[in-house]
This record gives structure tokens, C-alpha cells and sequence, in this order.
């Protein structure tokens, strides 16, 4: 089932929420378990008798559906598309160009390569941040912990003050238990606007002349290590958008940054088509009214 959560200003007595006020939605996808046998049990069916529960009703739906059909185009399971290759063999032959002694082109000071924006974490995951009912660290302390390793993350890349943005629908692939050691790692895996246009048109510049806000997307790997036996489980990936006021871009090398790259590329992309339909849906909803709402995905 999907949990949608809207956080806004409070309105006065009687009024409804402004788009203006709103501050933050998002969505939770939750799972209902048999508390013995820890495997997921059918749940009764959600009644819709309004207008407005048949629409969420609806967006939930697509949601669900937009999730499947991610999973059938995920990298994993499919080569990159012929635009996507295109890039790639753009941006290879531009780093080419940076090391080729005959040619007097050489990498911008604001074109920073992607293994250089990696930062790390690890820590013991203690007794007071474990959920109330056992010994697995709360979902919301590994968040904020992912959280602020982007924003460091950002922060090191751009030498500004990042403005945060959206997070990625992400997932809880294993459970941490108290006692264990989590890691982290920040990559810097994308940045909007690109390296290269889709034509593969040159779009690097050396900063005075460039985009004055740069959007960048952090991705965070997290991963469990049991102390008593040694092993390691991955916790889930979390990648977050942030906002920052300078022209500078990431380079990817290894054809594994490559894929990374391609990844978040995919989700930048998601981000701002989602965003731009629900400024759409919001300005229909209010008679065609101009106005921008204030949305995190």
C-alpha cells in the first residue's frame, strides 16, 4: 500500500492549504507482515467514493505502475539506449581531448571527475536509535544519516551552501541491527545542466559563462557489516537532488561511474517530468490560476 503525506504551513480555522504553503509531499510504499512468520499478508481493499480519493486513488496507481515498469528498464537488465551511448562516447572522446598533447584543449577548473567526489562514513549503530518494538535501527535515523552525507557530499563538490531538492523513491533492502557497523558512501553522480547535449553539442564551459544554478545528484550506498561474523548486506540506495549557485559539472571515467551516470541521468529526468505534471495538475485545479507549488518527490 502507498502512504501519501503532505507537509504544510497550518492554515487558519476553516481554510484550506495554499500551494504556496505546501513545503513537502511524498509517498510511502509499506508493507503489512505476519508478525510470525515475517511474510507479507494480503491487507483489505481501500474504498474510493470521492472525486478527490478517486484521484489519489489514481496517482497511486500510476506510481505502482511507473515502479514495474522502471524495473523491466533498469540498467541490470538492459543496455543503455542509443541516446545514452551516444553521450557516453561523447563525454569518452572529450576526456580524449583533455590528455591528447596535440590538441590545446584541456578540462575546465569546473569540470571535477566523479571518483574525486566520493566521501565516506561508518559508525556503530547504537541501542537508542532501534525502533520501539526490536533491535533494527529506525528507517528515519538511517535517513538523516544518508541525508546529511549528501549534503557534505554537495557541499565539498560545489564549496556552497546546497539547497535540497527531492529524494529518489528509495528502498530498505536489509534490516541494520543494533551492535552493527554501517557504511556509507556519497558519489556525486550527476549534474543538470549536462556535460553534452543529446547531439553530443559541446556544454562544457569554464564557469564565468555557464549556468549560474547547477542542479546536483548525490547517490548514497549504504551497506551492513554483522561485527561477529563478518558479514555484509546492502541497506538500500538513496539518491538526492540539491540546488547550488555555481556552474560546475561532473565527468565520469570508468565505464562503471559511466552506468551511475546513466542512472541518475534517468532520475533527473524523471524528477523534473514529475514535477512539471503536477504544476500542471495544480494550475488545473485551480481554475488556470499562475502559481508554482513548492513539491519534493
Amino acid at each position: 500500500m502507498e502512504i501519501s503525506l503532505q507537509v504544510a504551513k497550518a492554515p487558519e480555522t476553516g481554510a484550506e492549504v495554499k500551494k504556496e504553503d505546501v513545503l513537502m509531499t511524498c509517498a510511502f510504499t509499506m508493507v503489512s507482515l505476519d508478525p510470525a512468520t515475517k511474510k507479507p499478508v494480503p491487507i483489505v481493499s481501500l474504498q474510493v467514493d470521492t472525486e478527490e480519493e478517486r484521484r489519489l486513488f489514481k496517482m497511486g496507481e500510476n506510481n505502482y505502475n511507473a515502479k514495474m515498469e522502471l524495473a523491466k528498464t533498469a540498467l541490470r537488465k538492459q543496455t543503455p539506449n542509443d541516446e545514452e551511448s551516444d553521450l557516453i562516447h561523447a563525454m569518452w572522446l572529450k576526456q580524449l581531448d583533455f590528455h591528447d598533447p596535440n590538441n590545446s584543449t584541456r578540462k575546465p577548473d569546473n569540470v571535477v571527475y566523479m571518483d574525486t567526489t566520493r566521501i565516506y562514513s561508518s559508525q556503530i549503530m547504537q541501542p537508542q536509535y532501534r525502533n520501539r518494538h526490536n533491535f533494527m535501527i529506525f528507517g528515519g535515523f538511517l535517513l538523516k544519516q544518508t541525508f546529511e552525507l549528501a549534503f557534505c557530499c554537495a557541499a565539498s563538490f560545489s564549496h556552497t551552501r546546497p539547497t535540497f531538492l527531492s529524494l529518489d523513491p528509495s528502498t530498505f533492502d536489509n534490516p541494520v541491527p543494533v551492535g552493527s557497523v554501517l557504511y556509507l558512501t556519497a558519489t556525486v553522480a550527476y549534474t543538470e545542466p549536462p556535460l553534452v547535449g543529446v547531439s553530443g553539442e559541446e556544454k562544457i564551459t569554464d564557469g564565468s559563462k555557464g549556468s549560474r544554478f547547477t542542479r546536483v545528484q548525490i547517490r548514497v550506498d549504504s551497506k551492513v557489516r554483522d561485527i561477529e561474523h563478518g558479514n555484509t548486506k546492502p541497506t538500500g540506495q538513496f539518491n538526492y537532488t540539491f540546488l547550488i549557485e555555481r556552474d560546475i559539472k561532473v565527468m565520469p571515467r570508468t565505464y562503471s561511474e559511466f552506468m551511475i551516470w546513466v542512472d541518475a541521468r534517468r532520475r533527473a529526468e524523471r524528477v523534473g517530468k514529475a514535477m512539471d505534471e503536477r504544476e500542471m495538475v495544480a494550475r488545473w485545479g485551480s481554475g488556470g490560476e499562475d502559481g508554482k507549488e513548492c513539491v519534493t518527490e
